[in-house]
């Protein structure tokens, strides 16, 4: 096992918020068929300018797209995933406004290219056995599929965020998904992708995603009003030259951004081969050259860039350089909600930052200012390291920026002078008292006790329960909770490698990191919980605070790690939230008004 490089994570976590987040923490995206006429999931060769996603609006309140989703066989043998608009646009960025109706009527035309149906089949049986009805059906096969609105806060129902039963089958009529995004929903930047268990990995990793933006964070923070803005989507896929060995000229970023063993083997240390290759909107970054994409920006335009990490397993550490020098980043929402919605926080609040973990799932949105005249910038992921047990995750470029008079208008702009958020009407959620605080950890089943990167079985599992792998067919949750109610969890990771903790439908806060209190009243829904060296004397652990009280979160969803191998390997568990108890109207019950259990992280370590 190799020993953790200290200097490399001291730079990596020198801020206070980067420390908080990393633990937490017209172009080709619309291609149309006409242009590729023989591919199902156009993509853009290496190098190639970004462009931002098609941009589907509200109209009158209202926003209704069809979307196919399809997958093509590649040369290579890998997959790839898309989904498509009826004008033929690849993975649009769907933009509501709080309170706006969305009917999005799904088509499967999936067709199981490598013949893989009868693999890791998932199903729950309704009465006699059948399979028609895609709420109840539950059938989950390569060939299947749903939507996971991920980071917004609608019901875990049906046509709504249901990912437990809802299964659409390969030739089904279009499937009706029609909701209302909720009018305190915060404004900022959400993702839709397939969440079919067993078979989430490959989906993402293949390319099925999108963004969603919730419209209105110039109401929630003046600063960014006006702002040209930027919605990059950066996934990752399988690598197109796995046995290349590393590159031996000059690479684009300057040579002591890379490690001084770049064909180290993959450990997860952050040095050596990636895990996966990166792309951003598509425009592919592979190993070993990591030949960059082009950004295009106006010298020293102020932009607000929103940024996905839609990758299956790849977590990032972003920084933008200009003349070798790490350029200030400022960070103003995170998972969807702006920072300056915390309590206490000032209305213009930025935090300024050089460098922005994001692990998969989690999302960034930070204003960045273009490069003087002639200059050239780039935009880097460093190294992260996921634990002896982990993927790798080096040093590469994502994309060239370069400073252009003539570089093209964002196709979005923010409004100028907006009308500020309504005041939220329920109490900050650091001031209100947890019923209970419950423990969790993430375990891993290995087949070679020695070797950390032989886990065949991953775990999510409540404190007091048996480790076991999630199947939906047993429909019984692991956490039962009550709508109205705030709840602490103390999440550990007694594994070899990193774990990024996701819960659907509702946001929560970090309270603790590593046993000790943070100042961070920011919310989130994707969260890292560092992984275990086998040398400390506890495992290593997160605390954070999580919010039962919307009425939309009443039913069954599921919390898990959002590496989505290890969810799709068992790393899921299941919650029930029911409804809230009616108000006593005879004797006063005492139990009510007993004293909260608020363990805590001291005592117990």
């Amino acid at each position: 096992m190799k020993s953790v490089n200290k200097a490399r994570l001291k730079a990596f976590f020198s801020s206070h918020l980067v420390i908080l987040v990393f633990f937490f923490s017209g172009g080709w995206a619309c291609v149309h068929a006409q242009n590729v006429p023989s591919s199902s999931c156009p993509r853009p060769p290496a190098g190639s300018v970004v462009t931002s996603p098609e941009d589907l609006r509200s109209k009158n309140g209202v926003l209704t797209v069809d979307l196919t989703f399809r997958d093509q066989m590649e040369a290579d043998g890998s997959v790839r995933y898309c989904y498509v608009d009826d004008n033929g646009a690849e993975s649009p960025t769907l933009r509501l406004n709080p309170g706006d109706l969305l009917i999005l009527r799904l088509k499967n035309d999936l067709t199981d290219p490598l013949h893989k149906n009868s693999q890791h089949v998932h199903q729950v049986e309704t009465a006699g056995g059948k399979h028609a009805d895609p709420c109840t059906s539950g059938l989950m096969t390569v060939t299947s599929t749903n939507l996971h609105f991920h980071g917004m806060t609608i019901p875990p129902t049906c046509h709504a965020d249901d990912v437990l039963k809802t299964s659409i089958q390969a030739g089904d009529p279009p499937f009706e998904y029609r909701f209302r995004v909720p009018e305190n929903e915060p404004p900022g930047l959400y993702w839709y992708h397939p969440h079919i268990h067993g078979f989430t990995r490959m989906d993402v990793l293949g390319g099925a995603s999108g963004a969603i933006i919730v419209e209105g964070i110039e109401r929630a923070d003046k600063v960014v009003a006006g702002l040209p803005e930027r919605v990059f989507v950066i996934r990752d896929q399988d690598l197109v030259n796995p046995n290349a060995p590393p590159a031996a000229s000059e690479p684009v970023m300057p040579r002591q951004f890379y490690d001084r063993d770049g064909d180290a083997a993959n450990t997860g240390t952050g040095f050596g081969k990636p895990a996966k290759d990166i792309s951003i909107n598509f425009v592919p970054v592979p190993y070993p050259d990591y030949p960059p994409a082009k950004i295009e920006i106006r010298p020293g335009e102020r932009q607000l860039w929103r940024v996905l990490n839609a990758s299956a397993i790849t977590y990032l550490n972003l920084e933008v350089l200009y003349n070798r020098a790490p350029q200030p980043l400022g960070l103003v929402a995170l998972d969807g909600v702006p920072l300056n919605t915390a309590k206490g926080m000032p209305t213009d609040f930025v935090d300024w930052q050089t460098h922005l973990g994001i692990p998969p799932g989690a999302r960034m949105e930070f204003i960045v200012t273009g490069p003087p005249a002639g200059e050239t910038g780039l935009l880097v992921t460093r190294t992260v390291d996921t634990g002896p047990g982990g993927e790798n995750d080096p040093n590469r470029a994502l994309a060239t920026i370069t400073a252009s008079d003539n570089a093209p208008e964002p196709t979005s702009r923010l409004a100028a002078s907006p009308k500020p958020l309504a005041p939220p009407t329920l109490a900050w959620l650091g001031s209100v008292t947890p019923v209970r605080t419950r423990r969790l950890y993430f375990s891993e089943k290995l087949l070679d006790p020695n070797d950390p990167t032989s886990a065949v079985e991953f775990y999510i599992t409540v404190e007091g329960q048996k480790p076991e792998p999630f199947s939906p067919k047993s429909g019984v949750p692991n956490i039962i909770a009550k709508q109205g109610t705030v709840e602490d969890w103390i999440i550990e990771n007694r594994s070899s490698e990193l774990h990024a903790f996701h819960i659907h439908q509702l946001h929560f806060m970090l309270l603790d990191y590593m046993g000790v209190r943070v100042n961070e009243p920011f919310l989130r829904d994707t969260v890292n919980v560092p992984y275990y060296d086998g040398k400390a004397l506890a495992y290593p652990s997160v605390r954070i605070r999580l919010d039962f009280r919307d009425p939309n979160i009443v039913g069954d969803f599921v919390y898990h790690c959002h590496i989505l191998e290890h969810e799709d390997k068992g790393m899921m568990g299941m919650i029930r939230v029911e409804p809230a108890d009616k108000p006593k109207t005879a004797k006063r019950d005492k139990s009510a008004a007993e004293t909260p259990r608020t363990d805590s992280l001291s005592a117990r370590h």
